[in-house]
């Protein structure tokens, strides 16, 4: 009896944060910005999937069809989303709201916060998932490849904790600066350079450029019992690279053109070392802490 009623007293506590979530929501597919990403989107993962369907492997088609969404261009979009509910002439509505309705300032704020992050990843899931599907259950030219449900499960919850993040350095952004152009122009500068000096390390856990290069590594993981698949891997990457090295040798000793392999944009051997416990404490971490301090600059400013 004590547990219904504490039950429904949450749930009237946390009707108005719903309702506050729901009409969020629903205005932002109302409109045409929203509307037109998921357009784009679409049409964007159809280009990608065809022009590569005879080209690459299950893992490096699926990383190019998840590489907008971590590095170009859906960031401008993510980040737009993200700065304008807490800026501009928003930022009045938000305070007309907050000022009508028995609400806190924190909880009306992570409710639109809550809004935000629903529709872009229901953009994201809703346009991927099916493509990711299509992929590695049709039947393609290239060789099959051991990409795993593990590995797609937990690859698209990375590339969701990442676009929680952007919206939530967007909502800190908006918060901080109170005008949402200024706010997306900082983002956007500072965002890439540091994204490329971290790349350049290989931090996946800190970098989305890096961790699209790795999604190939996770996305062929085993949950259990993945030694030994690994090891087969190893041998035959090991047995190309001698194949290649005994080409090259032969066609210095015999004539011809040496062929050079430039490593590729997925290289498989360089993140073998991808750690998922490590990529979850660095984008969540980062998450908690960006939405943290909007909150807390969010409820020290003047209404």
């Amino acid at each position: 009896m004590d547990s219904t009623d504490r039950m429904s007293k949450l749930a009237t506590l946390m009707r108005p944060y719903t309702a506050i979530c729901r009409h969020d929501l629903r205005a932002l597919w109302q409109s045409r910005p929203v509307r037109l990403w998921l357009a784009a989107t679409v049409v964007l993962t159809l280009l990608a999937t065809l022009g590569n369907w005879g080209k690459l492997q299950d893992a490096p088609l699926i990383a190019t069809l998840l590489f907008p969404y971590l590095v170009f261009p859906w960031f401008f979009i993510v980040i737009a989303l993200g700065v304008t509910p807490v800026s501009g002439s928003q930022a009045e509505t938000l305070a007309d709201g907050i000022l009508s309705r028995p609400v806190t300032r924190y909880g009306y704020l992570l409710a639109t916060w809550a809004g935000r992050v629903i529709t872009v990843l229901a953009v994201f899931y809703v346009v991927t998932v099916p493509a990711i599907m299509l992929v590695t259950l049709a039947k393609r030219p290239p060789a099959e490849d051991a990409v795993t449900v593990y590995g797609i499960v937990t690859t698209l919850g990375v590339v969701a904790l990442v676009l929680t993040l952007i919206v939530s350095l967007g909502f800190l952004a908006g918060t901080l600066l109170r005008k949402p152009l200024l706010a997306a122009a900082v983002l956007i500068f500072l965002w890439y350079p540091v994204n490329f000096v971290l790349s350049t390390f290989s931090l996946e856990e800190l970098s989305p450029i890096s961790l699209s290069q790795a999604t190939t590594t996770q996305l062929r993981r085993q949950w259990l019992g993945g030694d030994d698949e690994s090891k087969t891997a190893t041998n035959k990457e090991e047995a190309e690279a001698l194949l290649r090295l005994g080409t090259n040798l032969s066609s210095m000793l015999f004539g011809g053109q040496t062929q050079q392999s430039k490593p590729g944009y997925f290289e498989p051997g360089k993140f073998e070392d991808f750690s998922l416990v490590r990529v979850t404490l660095g984008y969540g971490a980062g998450t908690l802490i960006a939405v943290g301090l909007a909150v807390l600059c969010f409820c020290r400013r003047d209404l």
